[in-house]
């Protein structure tokens, strides 16, 4: 089993097309990326039509992307826009739950500098956290947040036990810290998602992995030994990878995916 991200195109419009050539390319589930960074509601007709499309072409959904939001901030200091924002998440929530899966994920936007802006940065990433976590527990949906800064990441995982919270790794914002693998390694025991693609170390790039500078024998053992128990998924994108046709870029990543999870389960104990 091997997931490739719904955006490796485009991340707005009809999807149907591009689930059906992920499905040719010989994928068998989906990370659902569309829509990520919009404040975009998905209504019931649409997920129908999305569930239908992942019966027609034998997808099923790895997790999903929750929305950043523009206006629609689940840390915003408009309390509005933050209630609106908790609104779009559970809208996430829901939509993963009906399409079969169990992650979420979201990014958590840094602190402000000041130092008493920050406490109220944390009051507010609490209290949304707060109110996200029955409807989340309601349906057997849990949150991974994405890797950015890892220390206010560790604050929350330490804020919060892993039926509800846990870690996805981007090995791509991770290639870019001295760390990242480190700081990884020590959270190994509370990773639930993975966003693997490559990128030469300084660009956010999201390549075909095995093109850049990431140090994947040594990624793939950590996944190897920890609590992640699903299958290898892609992030990569055809802005950086050099290749110009569709069928031959998903090939490709299809071919590094095979080659990954074939490293990640060379390496568990």
């Amino acid at each position: 089993m091997l997931s490739m991200t719904s955006d490796y195109a485009a991340d707005t419009g009809c999807p149907g097309p591009y689930l059906q050539r992920i499905a040719e390319a010989g994928f068998t589930h989906v990370h659902w990326c569309h829509h990520w960074s919009t404040d975009f509601l998905y209504a019931d007709s649409e997920v129908e039509q999305i569930a239908r499309w992942f019966t027609e072409f034998g997808l099923e959904l790895t997790d999903l992307h929750a929305s950043a939001g523009q206006e629609k901030g689940w840390v915003s200091y408009r309390e509005y826009e933050r209630l609106a924002g908790v609104e779009l998440v559970r809208n996430r929530i829901d939509m993963t739950a009906r399409l079969g899966a169990d992650v979420i994920i979201l990014h958590l936007p840094g602190p402000p500098a000041s130092t008493e802006s920050q406490a109220a940065y944390w009051d507010r990433v609490w209290e949304s956290l707060d109110a996200l976590r029955r409807p989340a527990e309601a349906a057997g949906v849990r949150i991974a947040i994405e890797n950015g800064n890892f220390n206010d990441i560790e604050r929350v995982l330490a804020h919060y036990d892993d039926s509800y919270v846990g870690l996805c790794y981007d090995s791509g914002h991770g290639n870019m810290l001295p760390d990242g693998l480190d700081r990884l390694e020590r959270l190994e025991d509370r990773l639930i998602s993975i966003h693997l693609h490559d990128n030469n170390g300084r660009e956010d790039q999201h390549k075909i992995p095995f093109t850049g500078t990431i140090d994947w024998p040594r990624l793939t053992r950590i996944i190897a030994e920890s609590a992640y128990t699903k299958w290898v998924s892609l992030e990569t994108t055809t802005r950086h990878a050099g290749i110009a046709d569709e069928a031959a870029f998903l090939a490709a990543a299809h071919q590094a995916a095979s080659g990954l999870a074939e490293m990640i389960e060379a390496a568990r104990p």
